[in-house]
């Protein structure tokens, strides 16, 4: 629990009191006890230059878990955290690169440097001072994929100790062409979370190789180059407790040219080679003649931080629960703005998730108890890798097993009403049929999101959980602008563009008086219908089949019985 004194407590207290109501005063059509007045009024406060951009650990954090409790208990919840506290304390490690990074690759008896930022980014996640590593083999994995459920594995039981396993970004048949037997065996244009950087690192890592390398195409990628080198050497992780055996010692990305160079001094066509990895028949390729050598300094130091988590416990199987969730933190302070800001707020990524769940924890509190008990949590560290809601995952305060499902919130949009609700993560699991008919009873329909590659649906806070098995609905205004009442889908759209152009992760990331809340609000509510029918029934919504997640969560039925 943290200890808070008199004086944090009543500052950021007068702070609250002194907010105005914000916009969107007029409750939107089918928000049902969702006000947009509230949701605007809780952004203001966690947005606010006090919070200091509420970074994981930072100086502002201590204000923001007492503003996060004080309205948990303002709402009427019961302390979820532990020890009969608030809050679940997040052990997480920075690491950073030091600023001389040496790596060579060697090539038919040629050595070559390869410069950091450049032709790779590389990176560690162990708590090691220096990594050393010298003329490590490289073996090309294809697209490094074990899935039994869809009859493919690209290891065929290759033996990666001590070698630097190449990997393609995306799933097997991003780039399938008609005709190809692998069309539509993942997700085509649609990511799975074998498309994932992190599954292909983890896998990298249980099978015991050295290290990892990504060949970047953007395209795959759903990004450029200088998304990849946007930390700095920086990363960030939670303790683990056998680092050595959950992460690579290296890894990280290669330029697609520099990769194709490669490959063609290793006399493989780089091309030929990603055609031969859309075959099931595909195996691992030594590239002959080539190794890689690595010397670079590590620095790594502690940094805790706290999910806050409270409970509305059940009427009559408080055992089982539903969950909401969204992210508190946000980049804290950086370069000052045209203005002068330095503050990067979280204004919609994420306060406004946080204030959703909080009203929909006022809502619960007005109606029936439910016969299932409902979390709340608002995880730590999302930005810097999903941290917080992980650590929950792997150290659950409830048993997973019998959480129904997780319904997370993280960036909402700003623009008014809309006719639509955009949904990432089509044909994942049955929450999106209770979506469907939510959206019917408010007169709105279902739209997928607009551009699946990009794989949103492994990119927040309820993938910790759907990793574990627990089904999972994300709610995320980055899917694709929604066909807007007023202005139609190009000014959902224009919305979009404008908001991840301009305010993405920067200072003017902020609260605004000119915000129209009545198209979160719908889709808060949502959410809450959502639950509410969920937590009043004994039903356990199941993934579809030919979810990754669907055969995680069938191991633990005997649970749920």
């Amino acid at each position: 629990m943290i200890a808070w004194n008199a004086s944090k407590r009543a500052s950021l207290h007068a702070l609250a009191a002194t907010l105005l109501l914000g916009s969107g005063a007029v409750r939107a059509q089918g928000s049902g006890p969702i006000e947009p007045a509230r949701l605007s009024r809780i952004v203001k406060v966690l947005a606010a230059d006090e919070l200091m951009g509420r970074a994981p650990g930072g100086p502002g954090e201590e204000k923001t878990l007492e503003y996060l409790i004080h309205q948990f208990k303002e709402v009427g919840l019961e302390p979820a955290g532990e020890n009969g506290g608030w809050t679940q304390k997040v052990p997480l490690v920075r690491f950073q690169m030091g600023d001389t990074v040496t790596l060579k690759l060697t090539t038919g008896g040629k050595t070559a440097s390869l410069r950091q930022g450049q032709e790779v980014m590389v990176n560690t996640q162990r708590p090691v001072e220096r990594v050393k590593i010298d003329k490590a083999p490289l073996v090309f994995v294809g697209y490094g994929v074990s899935a039994a459920e869809r009859g493919w594995d690209d290891f065929k039981r290759a033996d990666l100790r001590g070698k630097i396993a190449v990997f393609l970004i995306n799933d097997p048949d991003f780039e399938a062409q008609e005709g190809e037997p692998v069309r539509g065996k993942f997700g085509g244009q649609a990511a799975t979370y074998y498309a994932r950087w992190t599954y292909k690192y983890e896998e990298a890592a249980r099978r015991g190789a050295l290290g990892a390398l990504i060949v970047h195409e953007t395209p795959g990628a759903g990004y450029g180059w200088s998304t990849i080198t946007a930390g700095h050497g920086q990363s960030f992780d939670i303790v683990r407790a056998q680092p050595d055996k959950e992460k690579v010692l290296m890894q990280g990305w290669i330029q697609r040219d520099a990769a194709v160079a490669l490959f063609a001094r290793s006399g493989l066509d780089f091309e030929k080679l990603k055609a031969e990895a859309r075959k099931a028949s595909f195996e691992p390729v030594p590239l002959k003649g080539a190794s890689l050598s690595a010397d670079y300094s590590l620095t790594h130091t502690r940094a805790d931080s706290h999910n806050v988590m409270g409970r509305l416990p059940g009427a009559q199987r408080p055992g089982e629960s539903i969950m909401y969730g969204a992210h508190w933190d946000a980049y804290g302070l950086g370069p000052a703005d045209a203005s002068g800001d330095k503050v990067r707020h979280g204004a919609v990524d994420d306060a406004i998730g946080v204030a959703g769940m909080i009203e929909i924890a006022r809502a619960f509190q007005q109606g029936p108890r439910p016969a299932r008990s409902i979390l709340f949590a608002a995880w730590t560290a999302e930005e810097p890798g999903l941290l917080g809601s992980e650590y929950y995952g792997a150290h659950p305060l409830q048993p997973l097993e019998t959480l129904v499902a997780n319904l997370t919130m993280d960036v909402l949009q700003t623009a008014g009403p809309s006719r639509d609700v955009v949904l990432v993560g089509q044909g994942q699991n049955e929450l999106e049929d209770a979506l469907a008919k939510a959206a019917e009873r408010q007169g709105r329909t279902v739209t997928p999101d607009a551009k699946p590659e990009r794989g949103l649906f492994y990119r927040a806070d309820h993938f910790s959980l759907a990793r574990r098995g627990v089904p999972v609905l994300l709610l995320m205004g980055l899917g694709g602008g929604q066909e807007l009442v007023n202005g139609g889908r190009e000014a959902g759209d224009r919305w979009v563009a404008d908001y991840t152009a301009r305010c993405y992760h920067q200072p003017c990331d902020k609260w605004s008086a000119d915000w129209d809340l009545r198209g979160a609000a719908q889709d808060v509510q949502l959410l809450y219908e959502i639950g509410r029918e969920l937590a009043s029934t004994d039903r356990w919504p199941e993934w579809k089949q030919g979810s990754e997640f669907k055969a995680v969560r069938e191991r633990s039925a005997a649970a749920r019985k």
